[in-house]
């Protein structure tokens, strides 16, 4: 409890000069979802274009990344070639190659590329993934840039034909099956074996509608339903693959009114079943922004082009809307957002892509044909790190790493509610009930309440029925003392 007055007390100070603390445009938001200023998690390393990462020609329409260990690959759409970026120890950016063919034995296929969207490197055998968009197919290449195989149009009963087949986004298991994104499908990922056969959909999204459209549907004519648009699920924009083989998918087609009952679900984790399994016990559902308005002319709420999970399940999402970026545990909790739209460093115009390298961030803008680089500050270093001993059993040390966080920003709920986890991990129930009550958690008061009268009653369970049994004999003895009593002076 001093330790929690103190806090307190700082967090009191804290609130007081808040401006000395959140000097840039990061912030969260608490239980009444109010924004609240936050200090940066993260800070502009460096902005890169085409000069100075000596192309000679300059990026066009450049619509996705990828990392693996120190290399970051730009997919250039407009120049229909891949850029091979090395991200060296201190924290440079240098030209390794430029990918504009491939090698094959086979005078059939074609070894250049055209509009291609998005790439992906297997770290089980080095192996590329290109989705060759204007080809119409996805490339499978050795490491050395040999042709392997591609992914085409599915011949299966299943998939409609009839449309120009243009596979934008791709990603792949460590079997080498590949799950593609692909323009006007939309009954999920396209999912392909090792030897590229099709085997069916995969992550297929609900089917959403509105109520007003349903009912109308009902009762217009024959020719009026098919002038109508089909109740069909709505369609990824984007996919990442995490450590442990899940995949982390976006959308950014949906009801604006389904965000906040969390049907709209713009952020999932797809099970091997493409089941979403995305962990959301904090207040809000991972959706961006809470509140919007129409300021600077945008009035939308967050839509997702991107995500990149970070090795300790971090992941972070960048919306196109207002060009920020949402980074979330591994619970569903908001642990920052940071960003906006303009042509300063650390903003954006139209941002497509994020990667990560350890946990340094790199977003591509298309519009500016720019690369971004942001590396953590000592407060994100902080959040980080609690987070990262939190899911490895060191509790003292989380709790220790969330007291420093709160003397950097006493208003940030998830460390009181790291705090709370750590005592409720050591067993000292009502101590996390007070962290938890502080910032009003009330799944996890409930649980720490639920321990706590457990371990009250084991405690007092001796006396507790003593003072029962008394309860119970006394009224009966004096009952029968009074009784005898008065068949003695009847006699």
């Amino acid at each position: 409890m001093k330790l929690l007055k103190k806090l307190l007390l700082a967090a009191s100070l804290l609130s007081l000069c808040s401006g000395l603390f959140a000097k840039g445009d990061t912030y969260i938001y608490d239980v009444w979802a109010e924004v609240e200023k936050s200090p940066d998690v993260y800070r502009v390393s460096h902005v890169l274009y085409a000069d100075d990462l000596n192309l000679g020609t300059s990026l066009k329409q450049p619509q996705s990344l990828f990392a693996i260990n120190n290399l970051i690959y730009v997919v250039d759409t407009d120049n229909n070639r891949i850029i091979e970026l090395e991200y060296t120890e201190n924290k440079k950016v240098t030209l390794s190659r430029v990918i504009d063919h491939f090698y094959s034995d086979d005078e059939s296929v074609n070894t250049t590329f055209n509009g291609p969207m998005d790439i992906f490197v297997n770290k089980a055998d080095g192996s590329f993934f290109v989705a060759d968009t204007s080809n119409g197919r996805v490339v499978k290449l050795d490491k050395d840039l040999n042709y392997l195989l591609s992914f085409t149009e599915p011949n299966d009963p299943t998939y409609e034909k009839g449309k120009v087949f243009y596979p934008q986004k791709v990603v792949a298991d460590t079997k080498g099956r590949a799950y593609v994104l692909a323009k006007n499908v939309n009954k999920g990922f396209l999912k392909y074996e090792y030897d590229g056969s099709f085997s069916g959909f995969y992550g297929a999204s609900e089917v959403t509608y509105n109520w007003t459209d349903y009912l109308w549907k009902k009762f217009a004519t024959r020719a009026q339903r098919e002038q109508m648009e089909s109740f069909v699920p709505t369609e990824y924009s984007n996919a990442a693959m995490d450590s442990e083989g899940f995949v982390y998918a976006v959308l950014k087609t949906f009801n604006e009114w389904d965000l906040r009952s969390d049907r709209a679900k713009p952020i999932r984790r797809l099970n091997a079943l493409g089941g979403d399994i995305l962990v959301k016990n904090a207040d809000y559902p991972p959706i961006g922004d809470l509140t919007w308005s129409n300021a600077a002319g945008i009035k939308d709420p967050s839509h997702f082009t991107d995500i990149t999970v970070l090795d300790d399940e971090i992941y972070i999402a960048v919306d196109e809307s207002r060009g920020r970026l949402f980074g979330y545990n591994n619970q569903g909790y908001l642990l920052f957002a940071f960003g906006g739209r303009g042509n300063i460093d650390g903003y954006f115009r139209s941002p497509v892509a994020i990667e990560h390298v350890g946990k340094d961030l790199f977003v591509l803008d298309t519009m500016n044909a720019s690369l971004t680089v942001f590396t953590p500050t000592e407060y994100g270093n902080l959040i980080f790190k609690a987070t990262e001993e939190y899911a490895v059993g060191d509790y003292d040390g989380s709790a220790n790493t969330w007291e420093q966080v709160l003397k950097m920003n006493g208003n940030y709920d998830l460390a009181y509610i790291g705090l709370g986890k750590a005592e409720l991990r050591k067993e000292n129930y009502k101590e996390a009930m007070d962290y938890f009550k502080l910032k009003r958690s009330k799944r996890y008061y409930s649980k720490a309440f639920q321990y706590y009268r457990k371990e009250w009653i084991e405690k007092n369970l001796g006396w507790v029925l003593a003072v029962v049994l008394v309860l119970i004999l006394v009224p009966f003895i004096t009952k029968r003392i009074i009784n005898f009593v008065r068949e003695l002076k009847s006699l």
